[in-house]
């Protein structure tokens, strides 16, 4: 089952405008804050300002046009884009994949934290230029506004959304106009995109090289641009690209042309985007980029939520509370992420006070994160593509260089506040890293068992009266693969003190799929009419309702005859499965059983998986239940305990005194 409520195959105006309102807010908004980065404090010169422009163009060219645009999005997981959809298409064929994995989705939800913080402040900064308040502390206008943002994600964006991309269609007109404006005046400007200027900076400008962590802030969009995919098809990504780095190019270089001439040595606080507005635009410019910065943060919380969901999926988080904020795909709100990113907003913007110095530590997360996608790009192209080696091999050398130098030159912001994006980043790896892990050494000490050997024995318990019955429908939860094996626990579980009498025991069986969207089923009788198991194939996008694939099951298999119910009627099942019995009948009951571990005191643990288990057990209290996960009615499930026995204490050191 494929899901393709987005804009995939589709080319039209109104697919191209939702796009620049879904995909380019990051990039879109970069020229607010990356020029003014590059020149800082510095001394204003030709080889500065053209090495800068040059390096912006380049960087534009190969990272963003070459490597995200066209080769980054022929990953495309049926229509899903972003590190997760990329790690589901190569996790059956790459090597090493998971660290990298985790380190890549740990640094863009660090990015997370810092896009809307320097956006929105950076807007807002263009009210200082206002006669009467040059020195007043936009920090509490932009709380404000981070705040409201972040509060009206639980009530969905859809229709606040449409209205995404005509802001940053003006957005980006404005761009250009302003900049061709000045391009107009200094036409020698346009020299500048030769890429010599850039050698020139990076080689015999003092400390050019340092330079980079700056002009990177141009292409912080990217990943995100990648991540969209599934919202909106590569063509109208591919198409819309080309009219965004128009924009955005024409924009540096008229800033460029407004720095060489507009007479003063250094920029002084001043940012250049705001200086080329005529004074009658001031107050609309201003508007216009808040409202582009709005929506830059908006893209990136929505894309924080989808990044968690798929992580939730994949086993990557804890399960947490998703919510469907509407109807329309990719439209989720995830309650804790939202409370955790305007925390770490509103920490950002309360230590970093001003945007200037936000740029300073923006920017180091996010090129972790472009490193790893190249790692899981190569093994895309060389174990899916089948491209040749060589040529793999060449363009991953071209981009490491790149990249590492991004990151080299990104370093220095350690001191200056990127100690932040890294700590943030780094306690997302944790959480990733045990929870997967965790995860991985919990399944690993499940003992299965042929359910055959006990067919003979659930068909006696079955008919015995002596026993009373829990349920017409006992279901049990399962995580084996195969067709005639189940959990020794479950055995346990059936056969236990209180033996669990039920008409017909079924085994849910759920597989993740690497489809994002999948959604089918299969069935395996394994006792006519008295042991039936259930696989059910689902993306790694979809949220579980296991509960009510179960009825839809029963419908199906009534509709076939394969089951026997003893009813006079299809519709009469239907109405003794949502709980309408009549006098003649009784309800048909069915309860789910849920089994869920917990760490035995009976263990001795080395230290990495004694860190692991502890702390991935610690962080299942911060989890939504088991119930609420898998999508059950609490009315209809029982849930058992069972501890888990990693390695027994084998010396207690117990005497008996005499």
């Amino acid at each position: 089952m494929k899901q393709k409520d987005g804009l995939h195959g589709k080319i039209t105006t109104a697919s191209l405008l939702v796009t620049l309102g879904i995909v380019y807010g990051d990039i879109g908004t970069s020229p607010l804050y990356t020029f003014r980065a590059i020149i800082g404090s510095k001394d204003i010169s030709e080889m500065l300002v053209f090495g800068g422009v040059s390096c912006i163009f380049w960087t534009l060219v190969i990272q963003t046009s070459v490597k995200y645009v066209w080769l980054t999005l022929k990953a495309d997981n049926d229509g899903e884009g972003g590190i997760f959809s990329l790690y589901s298409l190569i996790k059956n064929h790459g090597k090493k994949i998971v660290i990298p994995t985790m380190i890549g989705a740990a640094a863009l939800l660090a990015d997370a934290v810092f896009t809307p913080s320097v956006s929105v402040t950076s807007a807002i900064e263009g009210l200082v230029k206002f006669d009467g308040i040059e020195q007043r502390s936009v920090v509490p206008v932009v709380i404000i506004i981070i705040s409201l943002l972040f509060f009206f994600q639980r009530l969905g964006t859809s229709k606040v959304g449409k209205a995404f991309g005509p802001i940053m269609m003006i957005w980006l007109c404005v761009l250009f106009i302003l900049g061709f404006n000045q391009i107009l005046h200094y036409p020698s400007v346009l020299k500048a995109i030769n890429p010599y200027y850039a050698y020139e900076l990076l080689v015999h400008y003092p400390h050019g090289f340092w330079l980079l962590g700056a002009v990177f802030l141009c292409t912080t969009g990217a990943e995100a641009l990648y991540s969209d995919l599934g919202h909106c098809g590569k063509k109208n990504i591919r198409i819309t690209w080309i009219f965004v780095k128009i924009c955005i190019v024409t924009n540096y270089l008229g800033q460029a042309a407004w720095l060489l001439h507009q007479g003063a040595s250094k920029l002084d606080g001043r940012n250049p985007i705001f200086e080329i507005m005529p004074d009658w635009f001031l107050a609309p410019g201003v508007i216009i980029a808040t409202l582009a910065a709005i929506v830059a943060s908006q893209a990136l919380i929505s894309g924080s939520f989808t990044l968690i969901n798929e992580a939730i999926n994949l086993n990557f988080w804890q399960k947490v509370t998703v919510k469907q904020s509407s109807e329309l795909k990719g439209q989720m709100y995830i309650p804790s992420i939202n409370i955790i990113l305007w925390i770490g907003c509103i920490i950002v913007i309360l230590f970093f006070q001003t945007s200037s110095r936000m740029e300073a530590a923006y920017g180091l997360a996010i090129t972790v994160a472009m490193l790893m996608t190249t790692y899981l790009l190569a093994n895309f192209l060389l174990y899916i593509l089948k491209w040749n080696k060589i040529l793999v091999f060449g363009l991953v050398v071209i981009f490491g260089i790149i990249e590492i130098s991004f990151f080299i030159a990104s370093i220095v912001k350690f001191k200056d506040g990127g100690f932040f994006s890294v700590l943030i980043g780094g306690l997302l790896f944790v959480i990733m890293y045990v929870n997967y892990f965790g995860r991985k050494i919990n399944n690993r000490y499940t003992k299965f068992v042929d359910l055959g050997k006990y067919a003979s024995k659930i068909i006696e318990l079955s008919n015995d009266s002596s026993v009373p019955k829990l349920a017409t429908h006992l279901i049990y939860l399962t995580k084996a693969n195969k067709r005639e094996e189940i959990e020794e626990k479950i055995i346990n579980s059936i056969f236990g003190k209180t033996p669990k009498k039920a008409d017909i025991y079924w085994f849910f069986h759920i597989n993740r799929t690497n489809n994002p969207y999948t959604l089918t089923y299969e069935v395996s009788e394994l006792i006519e009419n008295k042991v039936i198991k259930i696989t059910l194939d689902i993306g790694f996008r979809i949220q579980p309702k296991t509960e009510l694939y179960f009825i839809k099951i029963m419908e199906d298999m009534t509709k076939n005859n394969e089951l026997n119910f003893k009813l006079n009627s299809f519709q009469n099942l239907l109405s003794l499965l949502k709980g309408k019995g009549n006098k003649y009948n009784d309800c048909i009951d069915f309860r789910f059983i849920v089994m869920e571990k917990y760490l035995s005191i009976d263990n001795e643990f080395s230290l990495r998986n004694g860190f692991i288990l502890r702390t991935y057990f610690r962080l299942r209290k911060f989890s939504i239940k088991e119930e609420d996960a898998f999508g059950i009615n609490r009315s209809n499930v029982l849930i058992e305990q069972v501890p888990l026995v990693y390695q027994p204490v084998k010396k207690l050191g117990l005497e008996r005194k005499y």
